[in-house]
């Protein structure tokens, strides 16, 4: 197979195949030839994220990322994108292992909220507890010159029921909730935008899409820069070249 990526994935699997469907509802196709060629590997036993970010005796996820990208490297894709926001944590060790490009999935959705939002200077985020736990995406928005909000005590309980308790364990989503989650981030905290730094929250978005509130959205914005990128490829443009303005 020619001009092909691969996906690094299964963390968690239905939010893993949400990317895939976006990507594939995404394509303008006329025939079967028109889709994206990839490799999905769903590692599904891959040890939760955040449990080891948040304490080191917790199985730890890189070994298992470490042979998943190794194993890729060797078929040569034109680049990896890894659709999870938190095993961004180990994102400089992965890249480390091969010379095939590496998406780094937060700095692109982060340089989408400043080209489209230039004027706001804050963002709310909600997430994992491993992201916020090691500023995965405070660090990067920091970098950038923007504020975090992240809400009072009251929101990442709610964030980890729609997470856990709904997406992740029942594979359900749970669109009152998601809406109340939007709805206290702006009216009580302020945020005119909120990133959805969970590809879990992305699900919930690309589920319940109904809402007013205006949010930057990570796995729908990565699968857009996913498409872009491989038919740049596949119409003759060299890797490096298609990858080069999210290479950030």
């Amino acid at each position: 197979m020619e001009h092909f990526f691969s996906i690094i994935g299964g963390m968690g699997t239905i939010a893993t195949e949400s990317y895939v469907r976006l990507i594939n509802s995404r394509v303008k196709i006329k025939c079967d030839q028109d889709y994206l060629n990839y490799i999905l590997v769903n590692d599904a036993q891959i040890p939760d994220r955040t449990a080891y970010i948040k304490d080191h005796t917790q199985p730890d996820f890189f070994p298992a990322l470490r042979s998943d990208v190794l194993s890729q490297a060797q078929l040569k894709p034109d680049f990896f994108v890894m659709p999870c926001n938190t095993a961004h944590y180990y994102y400089n060790e992965l890249a480390s292992l091969t010379d095939v490009p590496f998406l780094h999935m937060m700095r692109i959705a982060i340089h989408n909220f400043i080209d489209n939002y230039p004027n706001e200077k804050k963002i709310g985020l909600i997430a994992t507890e491993g992201s916020i736990y090691d500023h995965l995406y405070a660090d990067e928005l920091s970098k950038v010159g923007r504020q975090v909000e992240f809400g009072g005590p009251e929101i990442q309980p709610l964030v980890n029921e729609l997470i856990y308790k709904n997406i992740k364990e029942k594979g359900i989503v749970d669109a009152q909730l998601f809406y109340k989650i939007l709805q206290l981030m702006h009216d009580k905290y302020g945020c005119h935008v909120i990133l959805l730094g969970c590809t879990e929250l992305s699900l919930a978005q690309e589920k319940a899409p109904d809402h007013p509130y205006n949010v930057i959205d990570p796995q729908s914005i990565i699968a857009d820069v996913t498409i872009d990128v491989a038919l740049k490829i596949r119409q003759g443009i060299e890797p490096q070249q298609a990858l080069k303005k999210y290479m950030y």
